[in-house]
């Protein structure tokens, strides 16, 4: 039979964990188990929640209330009591559960039967790669910035100069959604053509994400519409919409455009040490599943910054031997040229850098801001200190100064 199996976190006296866990397999599938007559028992026993494992953590006791420690409680779940969709299976897992005190999901283990009904990405970090005809070095990202209340024209200045920076992602900003200033249509068609020129001048290929927005009812024919008009890629506020929107993306093959998640709203879920879903549960493993070929999140140094053990263990649920392909992690928020040691360090030449703020804040303008950054990557490639190819190369030594 086939199973799901969550694992949880929970504070309570040492010794009480046992009974916790088995009410909780019990109270999101039967219900009651030793009330039931045998010839019921009999009949429920493959929709039976299972306590899998209980581990107390004696050297863990909670902040605020030193009677109480933490538990990892792993429970399984047999997959004939939900539908294989994302909806059903957070609803068994994590449903009513969420709302009884201090319980956090760390992790959803799906069996290979399970996980043949998700698509994971459609293009997936070899896919980009081959878009873009770069391989060998992480790619660099860069971010439209200050276009609220801005008109095409601006938009596409600022996305010429960050082509010339050598950049190989441009995405909308998240907040941008459709308007009258700057129509989703026209960006697309505008941005199409900005990097077609751009293309032509330095034979260098950037990839254009817009963000993809409105009704839910609505977003597929406006995903298949801008694959029509020529879109790169489309950015998705995957945690406001839902995973289950960004899995019908992923599968239509109307659709089949690269789909990056971006995080916001994630920490209202996420965020807490005592309640929701772990960050590379949710940002994570779940954004792949459901078919992001890229997921964005706060990096450990910036200015929003993540724990560094979640975000490397986020990187590492994005790359991770699975039958599903690759995800690209995206560390984001405070990126600077001089972090580009660190980023390859932890995350590898398979994540993309990505900056707003250290590209636009570039005394040259975006297109420097972007030389400096592959100026850092090929720096960092060919073992070579920052500080020594900022000798060579004027916009990396303007970025460190600026930045450190």
């Amino acid at each position: 039979m086939s199973n799901l199996i969550a694992t949880y976190q929970l504070y309570g006296k040492p010794g009480s964990f046992g009974k916790k866990a088995e009410g909780i397999a019990l109270g999101l599938t039967i219900g009651s188990w030793t009330d039931l007559p045998l010839l019921e028992q009999q009949q429920l026993q493959q929709h039976k929640g299972n306590v899998v494992s209980v581990t107390e953590f004696e050297d863990s006791p909670h902040p605020l209330k030193p009677d109480e420690i933490k538990a990892v409680v792993k429970i399984s779940y047999p997959s004939a009591n939900f539908s294989a969709d994302m909806p059903a299976i957070l609803t068994t897992v994590f449903g009513k559960l969420s709302l009884d005190g201090e319980v956090k999901l760390l992790d959803l283990d799906f069996d290979e039967a399970l996980l043949a009904h998700f698509p994971g990405p459609r293009f997936g970090i070899d896919g980009i790669r081959a878009l873009l005809g770069v391989t060998g070095r992480p790619l660099v990202m860069s971010i439209f910035k200050g276009v609220i209340g801005r008109d095409l024209d601006f938009l596409a200045a600022q996305l010429r100069q960050q082509a010339l920076g050598g950049v190989d992602l441009v995405k909308d900003d998240e907040i941008l959604f459709d308007n009258p200033l700057t129509p989703f249509e026209q960006r697309i068609t505008t941005g199409k053509n900005v990097l077609q020129q751009a293309f032509e001048e330095t034979g260098h290929r950037t990839l254009y994400a817009v963000n993809l927005s409105g009704r839910t009812s609505g977003l597929r024919d406006k995903a298949k519409k801008a694959r029509e008009l020529g879109a790169d890629a489309l950015l998705f506020n995957v945690h406001a919409y839902g995973l289950d929107v960004l899995q019908e993306l992923a599968e239509d093959t109307e659709v089949g455009l690269p789909l990056m998640a971006h995080p916001a709203f994630s920490g209202a879920f996420t965020s807490s040490s005592f309640y929701g879903l772990a960050t590379p549960l949710a940002l994570g493993k779940l954004v792949r599943y459901a078919g992001a070929d890229f997921s964005l999140f706060p990096s450990p140094y910036g200015s929003v910054a993540l724990e560094k053990a979640q975000a490397l263990a986020l990187g590492e649920e994005l790359v991770k031997e699975s039958p599903l392909k690759r995800s690209f992690p995206v560390p984001s928020a405070g990126i600077h040229p001089g972090l580009v040691p660190l980023l390859i360090n932890d995350f590898g030449i398979d994540s993309i850098i990505n900056a707003g703020g250290g590209v636009h804040g570039h005394p040259d303008g975006a297109a420097g801001g972007g030389r400096a950054f592959r100026q850092a990557v090929d720096a960092v490639l060919s073992k070579t200190t920052l500080t020594d190819a900022s000798e060579q190369h004027e916009e990396l030594k303007t970025a460190l100064e600026i930045w450190g």
